[in-house]
């Protein structure tokens, strides 16, 4: 399904809303010309509420922003947007029954917007009130997300009644829609699979299970093999997806648990899942292309219908702890800990979630357990050393990192970040001779990776060594990224160090243009406008480190240049 999530592009709520009008009043404020006093000052008014909720929503806080947007609506009931927009974030915030609510009252003004249209056919569903269902998904668009919601929607619908062909029929749109089709036979097979049409869902799946066939594929398909008496398949499809995803966080656990998993027990056992899948589909595909707000609306209502879709669940967690609401990402991982599929990642991203609220030892403490679980697998060691890094605590990371690499045994290309890692632990502990050994090495598996070229060949330059050799790394990291200011400067030190102070200060400048805030930068290009004779310049740009220095920059180095400049020294012969 990998193909069909790149043809989706960012979708706002705007869209979601589509059929719900923007009122003139609503573009003037809510309740704008409806004879409702909103007060001066707008504090404790609906003007107010309204502010604050965009604002709300504006720094990714929905619970605040339905709640304001709520009191909005209160001094403004029958305001279609305000409305369509209480409901958007009430469902967003997981809030069914008051969503449902809201959408019903959406309905009975003008317009039809599909989100509260696939919330009340799902609930209808659910219920199994499938005259209601029908109905509902009957008035979805056909454009915008409906060229893909609307057939999944209805065949499902159909599929309910146990009307096969009709079902098919139904999805047969999806098919028409280009870079689609991995979704269309996706669902076509798991149609005919329920019906029992055992042949012509193989076909279909056959289509879907290609190289790059996500895990939830895989899980589906594999079932259905073993399933259907095909067992040596399925273990095969299972290890060309391990063999294709080595490092991948969901591959031993799923595969362990895709093979003692019980082979009658469908993943999708009904329409209702059905529906509850293809919504999930949706939304993993606009997460994938970065459209986390519909994202998160389809996985609310594939929750709705199934609250066991354990994917689902993962979904809402990284979409909410990528928008750093990581307590409730913290509720959705904590209900997979034991889910024999997902267990391993969740908490390996409940751990992800609780470093970046600083509560790192409660982090430490869940990638120990893991990594003593599970002695030989990386993931969890590495991550260790990262926190670690993070954290600052160098000489804590070491011996995590070294675990990994001797987990590892003979290290391949991939496994250069970790060298990089381990290499940055050791320098700032000043173990610079194993931090070469280690940046080398890297070095080898990837000769041109600009972050190695940089890192060494600027520790060779600030340590007077190597200086031709590491002048030309330098230089050819930049060439690999011009635009990344840490490496512009690497060079630019190097023209310093080798005394061309004219060349030194074209490459700082740029330099500084590109990261305008770095203490270190800034004392650099200082340091080249000395040398070249700009000594009021020189003294501005050790202003600016000193004033932009960090708890690692040496603040009494620059005062001393700030009050004496640079001592006297001959011009280093240029090479």
């Amino acid at each position: 399904m990998t193909r069909f999530r790149r043809r989706l592009l960012p979708v706002s709520l705007a869209i979601l809303m589509s059929g719900t009008t923007l009122t003139p009043a609503l573009a003037a404020g809510p309740g704008a010309g409806s004879g409702v006093d909103r007060g001066a000052d707008g504090g404790g008014s609906a003007t107010g509420s309204y502010l604050a909720g965009r604002y709300a929503q504006h720094q990714d806080d929905w619970t605040a922003a339905a709640r304001f947007t709520a009191q909005a609506l209160a001094a403004d009931p029958d305001d279609p947007a305000l409305l369509g927009r209480t409901f958007l974030l009430r469902l967003g915030e997981g809030r069914i029954e008051a969503a449902i609510d809201h959408a019903n009252r959406l309905l009975n003004g003008q317009g039809e917007p599909q989100m509260a249209l696939t919330l009340l056919a799902a609930d209808a569903l659910a219920k199994g009130k499938l005259d209601e269902a029908d109905g509902y998904a009957a008035r979805l668009p056909s454009d915008g997300l409906g060229r893909f919601l609307t057939p999944l929607t209805r065949a499902w619908l159909v599929t309910a009644r146990g009307k096969t062909d009709e079902a098919l029929a139904a999805l047969q749109p999806l098919a028409d829609v280009k870079g689609f089709e991995a979704l269309y036979n996706l669902h076509a097979a798991l149609i005919l699979d329920l019906a029992g049409r055992n042949d012509e869902a193989a076909a279909r799946y056959a289509k879907v299970t290609d190289t790059d066939a996500p895990l939830r594929v895989v899980q589906i398909v594999g079932n259905f093999m073993t399933r259907t008496g095909r067992k040596d398949e399925a273990r095969k499809l299972y290890q060309t997806f391990q063999g294709n995803n080595p490092d991948g966080l969901l591959v031993e656990p799923a595969l362990a648990a895709m093979a003692n998993a019980p082979s009658e027990a469908r993943p999708v056992p009904n329409a209702r899942s059905g529906l509850a899948e293809a919504l999930f589909d949706l939304g993993s595909a606009l997460h994938h292309e970065n459209a986390d707000e519909p994202a998160l609306l389809f996985g609310r209502i594939a929750l709705h219908l199934r609250d066991d879709l354990a994917l689902a669940h993962l979904l809402i967690g990284d979409i909410t702890a990528s928008r750093d609401h990581h307590e409730e990402a913290l509720a959705a991982y904590k209900r997979l800990e034991t889910d024999p599929l997902l267990g391993w990642t969740a908490r390996m991203r409940e751990a992800d979630s609780l470093a970046r609220m600083d509560r790192n030892d409660e982090a430490i403490a869940i990638l120990e357990d893991l990594s003593a679980e599970r002695p030989e697998r990386t993931d969890a060691i590495t991550r260790l050393g990262d926190i670690y890094r993070y954290s600052k605590r160098y000489a804590e990371a070491i011996p995590a990192y070294t675990t990994a690499l001797e987990r590892i045994g003979t290290p391949q290309e991939r496994h250069w970040p970790l060298l990089y890692a381990r290499a940055m632990c050791f320098e700032k502990t000043k173990q610079w001779q194993q931090a070469e050994a280690d940046l080398q090495t890297a070095l080898k598996l990837r000769p041109d990776e600009p972050s190695l070229l940089n890192f060494l060949g600027y520790s060779w330059i600030d340590r007077g060594e190597n200086l031709p050799m590491a002048r030309a790394m330098v230089e050819r990291a930049v060439e690999l990224r011009p635009r990344d200011g840490y490496i512009v400067d690497s060079l630019g030190w190097a023209l310093y160090t080798l005394g061309d102070y004219e060349a030194a200060v074209a490459k700082l400048e740029r330099a500084v243009e590109l990261k305008p805030g770095d203490p270190t930068i800034n004392d650099h290009l200082g340091d080249a406008y000395w040398r070249a004779g700009r000594r009021n310049e020189a003294r501005f740009q050790w202003m600016r480190a000193l004033r932009s220095a960090d708890e690692e920059t040496d603040k009494g180095a620059i005062q001393a240049k700030l009050d004496k400049g640079l001592p006297d020294q001959k011009a280093a012969a240029k090479q």
